[in-house]
């Protein structure tokens, strides 16, 4: 790899394991000295390789770096020194042999328990992705921004806070106790699961940047499934719902950025390495004896690989729709099932169904009524994608939106 693209690829995959491990060591309420000593390691590099070269081994490199870094900050800091002494058990004067551990295993540990620490209860679920995004991803701000559709002085804001209340509230870096970390598992698994749909469903025309979002929800989750305090059934069956959606990502988007909607998808785009890793993954969560809405959601992205239109296909789509409803109601999920029931006993049983929903301020409420009766009532069809073109947000939806007006 090129010098140019070396350092952000390298930033990208260490500036997280740096941080999360100086994290773990310094505490909670150090984080930001953690990341800056990522940040003047990278910083470094940025001075250095163009003259010297690129070392040998630069992701070491980066390491010794760091380690060297942060031990001149303790040594520095009498008043640092003297908060975190005896939690890392040296004095100033035996500072050389402080173990600032850069081991594969112990990267994997913290990054963990980070991610329990930064799903803690006492901070909201936008703040818990923030966090997520830069200290267990090394996103920036301004990606960070990007990513939520916001600006950097909310994100910025919303970070400060988060980290402000994980330190009020003393928040220890580590797993939580046998009895906790059912409890705490489930916040973490749906921050997973809305950090993975903020790229899947991103606006942005960033694809890149959406990719980035999905791999990452991905690698933490994958992290959760190899660890033995937290590899269960569950964990696999969010890991196996995101192969599946994953697998189509290069289908659902044209050239323009524009959506391509399920059954106007090439197949041949979609990725078979993916899917039978969703499968694997699926038929492990099955060993569990409680049933998710991961194992619903996964079994449902199941079916949708499979692009033959037929009867079994969607009676057992409405039957899981039927089954999520029950565990956990959502109108995105009610109206997902309508389409299932269309499809599953024809557009007449679904209207009824669909108009009792009553989603009168959601444009993806009226995009479906439109084609229900599309074919039954066009003039119908018409009036309820253009209310739906009225509501809609996004120009991505806007166009889609308009292409079935034009159709009709």
């Amino acid at each position: 790899m090129k010098q140019p693209e070396l350092i952000p690829h390298l930033f990208r995959t260490e500036f997280r394991k740096i941080t999360a491990v100086l994290c773990k060591l310094f505490g909670i309420a150090h984080i930001e000295i953690a990341e800056d000593i990522a940040s003047e390691t990278f910083l470094r590099a940025i001075e250095t390789w163009p003259y010297k070269g690129i070392p040998e081994n630069p992701t070491a490199w980066l390491y010794t770096v760091a380690k060297n870094k942060a031990k001149n900050y303790i040594r520095r800091d009498q008043v640092f020194t003297g908060k975190i002494a005896s939690q890392i058990k040296h004095t100033l004067s035996g500072i050389e042999e402080i173990e600032i551990d850069l081991s594969e295993q112990n990267i994997t540990d913290s990054q963990l328990q980070m991610l329990f620490t930064i799903c803690h209860p006492s901070i909201s679920t936008e703040a818990q992705i923030g966090l997520a995004l830069r200290i267990l991803c090394g996103f920036g701000i301004d990606e960070i921004a990007n990513a939520l559709l916001t600006n950097k002085e909310t994100i910025n804001k919303r970070l400060f806070r988060a980290k402000d209340k994980l330190r009020t509230e003393k928040v220890k870096i580590e797993f939580p106790g046998a009895a906790e970390i059912n409890k705490r598992l489930e916040t973490v698994l749906t921050t997973l699961y809305l950090l993975f749909n903020e790229g899947y469903y991103s606006e942005s025309r960033d694809t890149v940047l959406r990719e980035d979002l999905c791999l990452e929800a991905m690698r933490l989750t994958y992290l959760l499934a190899e660890n033995e305090h937290t590899s269960k059934p569950v964990v696999y069956a969010l890991l196996s719902l995101m192969c599946f959606q994953s697998s189509r990502f290069e289908a659902r988007k044209n050239a323009n950025g524009e959506m391509i909607l399920y059954q106007d998808q090439d197949e041949t785009l979609w990725d078979q390495e993916l899917i039978s890793k969703g499968m694997y993954f699926l038929n492990i969560s099955a060993q569990g004896d409680k049933i998710s809405k991961y194992h619903l959601e996964a079994s449902i992205a199941y079916w949708h690989t499979i692009k033959e239109d037929t009867h079994e296909k969607w009676e057992n789509i409405l039957q899981l729709f039927n089954q999520l409803l029950q565990i956990e109601y959502s109108p995105i999920a009610a109206l997902n099932r309508t389409y299932a029931l269309s499809k599953a006993n024809g557009k007449a049983a679904a209207i009824i169904e669909a108009e009792k929903l009553g989603l009168t301020d959601n444009h993806f409420y009226f995009t479906l009524l439109g084609e229900l009766y599309k074919g039954i009532d066009d003039d119908k069809a018409r009036k309820n994608f253009q209310k739906a073109l009225s509501l809609a947000k996004t120009q991505t939806d806007k166009q889609t939106i308009q292409k079935k007006i034009d159709i009709l």
